[in-house]
């Protein structure tokens, strides 16, 4: 295998922009939309089982996200390849960026990379989705279109043998409103267990696209968390999409009202 190069020019790019002319103020994301693996690692000596879980892609995150954009009329950009081949919502210096491990699970493609076999995986997948997240947000800024950023992800019901009681959690790191508003009116639906920056919680170490994309141009922003067995199936990518698409224009009505 060639050391500096990673995708044959065959293989899909890394990266899929869903409505690029949308005229909604929401812009998303979905940084482990997908789970595919360049030919070149085959699957990293990870078993077909292995990567129909989490640790390869966001069950569900995917289809909930482009149903969202195409309901608001919102431009999408979602990553193609597996988060086990880099991982779009890490700095690609952080040892998590290509694990060695999965939560329980070796990876044993990942052991032993030399810095150029690093630097192919991100130069050529990381980087060309987060240049063009940067590009598309530049566009908007420059024809004065405003920008919340809304980060889709789902997260496992089962965590290590943990149960997690949340149907989603909205996370933030320096700017909580945006998230708040959204839990706040889940909460109002009924029936929904919100987590306040649970499972997870955002940082500049845990995190990439929100710290970079959203907190250093100053935009407001929220990540949304969803638990995968809700949207496993059609049915529940469906009903949270459409929930979120009433939901999420008022959360941005209310936000600028109060700013």
């Amino acid at each position: 295998m060639d050391d500096t190069t990673l995708l044959f020019p065959d293989e899909p790019a890394p990266l899929v922009v869903d409505d690029p002319g949308g005229t909604s103020d929401l812009f998303l994301t979905c940084d482990h939309a997908g789970r595919r693996m360049p030919r070149r690692l085959g699957q990293l000596g990870v078993s077909d089982a292995e990567m129909e879980r989490h640790i390869a892609y966001d069950i569900g995150a995917r289809a909930v996200a482009v149903a969202l954009a195409d309901a608001l009329d919102a431009t999408l950009i979602r990553q193609v390849y597996s988060r086990l081949v880099i991982d779009c919502n890490r700095d690609p210096g952080v040892p998590s960026s290509i694990p060695e491990i999965s939560e329980t699970t070796p990876i044993p493609g990942n052991v032993g990379l030399t810095p150029a076999q690093r630097d192919a995986r991100r130069s050529e997948i990381f980087q060309p989705y987060h240049d063009a997240i940067a590009a598309a947000l530049d566009a908007r800024a420059a024809r004065g279109q405003p920008t919340a950023l809304v980060a889709v992800h789902s997260f496992t019901p089962v965590y290590k043998g943990e149960s997690r009681p949340w149907h989603a959690g909205l996370l933030y790191n320096r700017d909580a409103r945006l998230s708040l508003l959204l839990k706040r009116m889940l909460e109002e639906e009924g029936g929904l267990v919100v987590g306040d920056n649970q499972p997870y919680f955002v940082s500049d170490l845990t995190d990439y696209t929100i710290p970079v994309h959203a907190e250093r141009r100053g935009l407001p922003y929220l990540e949304l968390e969803i638990r995968q067995d809700l949207i496993a199936t059609k049915a529940g990518q469906a009903e949270w999409a459409e929930r979120l698409a009433r939901l999420l224009p008022r959360v941005w009505t209310e936000f600028k009202a109060s700013t």
